[in-house]
């Protein structure tokens, strides 16, 4: 007995690893808490979409709206039950395919950014000409260019690793191609598009392994470059003005109108806000408040309280982007890292300049805040951005697990 009890408890340790062994992964199929993050950002920019725009229809800009308080409510519910359907229809597709595709994306988003700029074809809203009418709602293809622009720099830089050391092979290719991306841009124009889109890049080519020296001395350049654009014209250069003395009074008039209100919007929400849906700089006084200046809606209604909270979510969501990609790379799939990691630097900067120009700490420009502003193409693109990032994470999930793509 003395020999037989030793024996017995070895054979149920050894039982008991092997059924251990045989249970499945407690690991999920998917990212949960990345879908939670996405839809909380979709529904409340939703809410704080209808609370930016009840009024909007008693402006005789929008008379043609006749009462309809809820109108844009209802579009931006659509908008975001269309953008559900497409990220589910992406996520379905292998990373593969997309690494493949994305040379000719490119070569196709950049033919819609000329048709935008031909008279008749271009739908012209307040001056810009950035959009294609396709009856239903307006399509944006330089908000397609940023998403498509993380994909192409990434197979670029995949394809092109061995010569990331070197100027003219490793660099100039894709300094051609943004910078033909960038003229289509500034003639919509669309600067604020056009410098999300130079972050990207940039951003992968770094991550990619672009030679540090000319990483700093390109980066030179374009801070160059951005400041002579804006030198040279005369609209930017008054609203650069502008920025730097907002309280002036020809420029709080001017220049300056939504910038003034947008900080008296945040002064008037302090720490908790003055209620959901009591704010006042909605009611005719802040342009553009249910898009490019929600935020300051958010910071009026719901305080510093309700403000660090979205930014907490914008947070975690670009970090967790930057895990993404770091756990592909890891797995040796280097084009899903690199693009996961800019969809993060997408994410990121936009959201960074949006916020950064309602609380007046940028000039004044026109980029929504992602997932959250008023508008069909901005939404239904950063679904598909996300889309692919959880297509990223489950194909790690897939391969951590053993398996094979």
């Amino acid at each position: 007995m003395a020999f037989q009890i030793p024996f017995k408890f070895s054979g149920s340790a050894s039982e008991a690893a092997i059924a251990e062994r045989s249970r499945p992964s407690k690991m999920m199929d998917y990212d949960q808490p990345l879908v939670w993050i996405t839809l909380i950002l979709m529904l409340f920019g939703m809410v704080m979409v209808y609370s930016a725009s009840v009024a909007l229809p008693d402006s005789p800009k929008f008379a043609y709206l006749e009462g309809r308080h809820e109108y844009f409510l209802y579009r931006q519910a659509a908008f975001i039950a269309v953008a559900i359907v497409a990220g589910y229809c992406v996520f379905r597709i292998p990373v593969a395919v997309w690494q493949k595709a994305a040379p000719l994306m490119f070569v196709g988003t950049l033919v819609l950014l000329m048709l935008v700029l031909i008279p008749g074809v271009g739908v012209s809203v307040n001056g810009a000409r950035r959009w294609l009418s396709l009856k239903v709602f307006n399509l944006q293809p330089s908000e397609m260019m940023k998403i498509v622009a993380v994909l192409y720099a990434a197979d670029f830089t995949v394809r092109k690793q061995q010569y990331m050391h070197k100027l003219t092979k490793g660099f100039m290719p894709m300094a051609f191609a943004i910078g033909v991306v960038g003229l289509l841009l500034l003639l919509e124009p669309d600067l604020g598009a056009f410098g999300v889109i130079v972050c990207i890049a940039m951003g992968i080519l770094f991550l990619g392994g672009f030679n540090m020296i000319w990483f700093g001395g390109i980066g030179a350049i374009l801070v160059m470059i951005f400041t002579s654009i804006i030198a040279l014209s005369p609209f930017r250069r008054a609203r650069m003005f502008a920025y730097l003395d907002p309280w002036q009074e020809d420029n709080a008039l001017d220049k300056a109108y939504q910038l003034t209100h947008s900080l008296i919007a945040f002064g008037r929400g302090e720490i908790a806000g003055v209620g959901l849906g009591n704010s006042v700089e909605k009611l005719h006084y802040l342009p553009e408040a249910h898009t490019d200046f929600i935020m300051a809606v958010i910071g009026e209604e719901l305080g510093l309280i309700g403000v660090l909270v979205v930014l907490a979510m914008f947070y975690w969501l670009v970090k967790r982007a930057f895990d993404i990609g770091r756990q592909a790379i890891a797995l040796d799939q280097f084009f899903a890292g690199l693009a996961a990691k800019g969809i993060g630097i997408w994410i990121g900067v936009q959201t960074f300049i949006n916020m950064g120009v309602n609380l007046g700490l940028l000039p004044t420009k026109g980029l929504t805040l992602p997932l959250m502003s008023y508008g069909g193409s901005g939404v239904m693109i950063n679904c598909v951005g996300l889309a692919i990032l959880l297509r990223i994470d489950y194909e790690n999930r897939v391969l951590m697990r053993g398996g094979r793509l």
